[in-house]
């Protein structure tokens, strides 16, 4: 009788402690259920906003379309629009080098306007300026990289171009940080913008001409 006892006893227990561990299972199996479905609730998934960045990215595509459309095109255009042989209107009568301190003058011009200005307007015909250096640049300094670059290296020198933009984008946040905190910060992150202005008008003194331009011209 007490063998059979115990041996009940024994039983017991163990059916007890199994349903125990069986419903502690299910407990927390429904508790990664309703965490992961949280989550879901919280973070939709990435494919719903891909559309939407995606046909944002469209204005960066435009950006660097319209820096080197009219690159392979200004031949024709001078050509249609009838001042094909103005050598000036063509961008192509002071060189390279003239044409990158041309664009650096309405750069520096609009950053100090913008630095200082008290009002709506006088930030808007700020960044018009800048806006229009920003026109001139990028297409002149792929053309020049082009012609001053030996073949070999030359798809090597033209990323250069687009490293640049990036850490010209980077420069921007991180001076642009305590601008949040520090009241007039803003007027020192277009104070900043000269200095590369002013540097690349001045240095440009001292490089070379392109050689496809020299050959052009001479």
């Amino acid at each position: 009788m007490r063998g059979r006892y115990a041996e009940t006893v024994v039983t017991k227990k163990r059916a007890s402690s199994r349903d125990f561990i069986n419903a502690y299972d299910r407990e927390e199996s429904s508790g990664h259920l309703a965490i992961g479905t949280a989550k879901d609730a919280g973070n939709p998934h990435w494919r719903h906003s891909l559309v939407h960045v995606l046909v944002a990215t469209i204005s960066s595509f435009l950006f660097g379309y319209h820096l080197g459309v009219v690159n392979e095109t200004l031949e024709s255009i001078s050509f249609d629009l009838g001042f094909s042989g103005n050598t000036m209107a063509e961008a192509d009568g002071v060189g390279r080098r003239r044409a990158f301190q041309l664009c650096a003058l309405p750069m520096i011009i609009g950053a100090s306007m913008s630095a200082t200005t008290k009002d709506l307007w006088g930030m808007l015909l700020g960044r018009f300026f800048v806006g229009t250096g920003m026109g001139i640049g990028p297409p002149v300094a792929a053309l020049y990289v082009t012609e001053v670059s030996p073949a070999y290296v030359r798809g090597t020198y033209g990323s250069l171009t687009q490293i640049s933009t990036c850490l010209g984008l980077m420069g921007s946040l991180l001076i642009g940080i305590p601008a949040k905190e520090t009241m007039g910060w803003w007027r020192i992150c277009f104070w900043v913008s000269v200095i590369p202005a002013v540097i690349l008008a001045v240095f440009m003194e001292f490089c070379a001409e392109s050689p496809h331009w020299l050959l052009k011209v001479f």
